[in-house]
């Protein structure tokens, strides 16, 4: 074996070592940054496992690779149930912490969304001179409205009076020819109103004076 050979098979033993789970031959080449060539990799695996530093297990149509466990001091038990404590342990801290995030992530937000003082100073401002604008204008028109007369004013109620005559007058006569088309048409009112495109006063919102 080469001394390059040597240095990259150190160097895969000592990544599984380290990280001591199963890893995939592409997923050591990614994982070591791509410095061992990927054929490269598989050959030092295959050292690594005729010399039994390393285990081959197959899953399916893909091989991954295990330091041997053998090497490793047996565990322990109260240090791994003290392990399993300190495990809960953090996941409680873990999830305390993401709901903190949570919140300051949300105070941030509405803190974002809020108008600064000087923002909130200025547009007090813009707002009194609208209202003063406003108010200047209403006193305006107020002084100087213009009185209508009465016979002003009854002629354009006698004007309205005859416009609502001709308007209840053209509906009546609409009215009378819908009902005379709908006795031989073989479809309800809204599907021939629908057909030639007829609004009727309730449609557009619309109510017939009273007399």
């Amino acid at each position: 074996m080469s001394k390059k050979e040597a240095e990259a098979t150190e160097k895969i033993k000592s990544y599984l070592e380290q990280q001591n789970r199963p890893y995939s031959v592409n997923d050591i080449f990614m994982n070591l940054h791509k410095e061992v060539g990927k054929t490269a990799v598989q050959k030092c695996l295959d050292k690594l496992v005729a010399n039994g530093s390393v285990k081959e297990k197959t899953y399916g149509k893909q091989k991954v690779y295990v330091i041997d466990q053998e090497q490793f001091p047996a565990l322990d038990e109260q240090k791994l149930k003290k392990m399993d404590m300190q495990l809960v342990e953090l996941n409680q801290t873990i999830k305390e912490s993401e709901k903190e995030c949570v919140e300051v992530e949300a105070k941030l937000r509405n803190l974002n969304s809020s108008l600064t003082t000087e923002e909130a100073s200025k547009r007090v401002t813009q707002l009194d001179e609208e209202v003063s604008k406003l108010q200047q204008r209403l006193s305006d028109l107020q002084e100087n409205q213009v009185m209508v007369s009465k016979e002003e004013k009854d002629k354009i109620s006698k004007a309205n009076e005859e416009m609502v005559k001709q308007w209840r007058k053209r509906r009546r006569m609409a009215r009378d020819m819908l009902d005379a088309i709908l006795e031989g048409y073989p479809h309800p009112k809204k599907h021939l109103f629908e057909e030639i495109g007829i609004e009727t006063d309730e449609d557009v919102g619309v109510n017939l004076p009273k007399t």
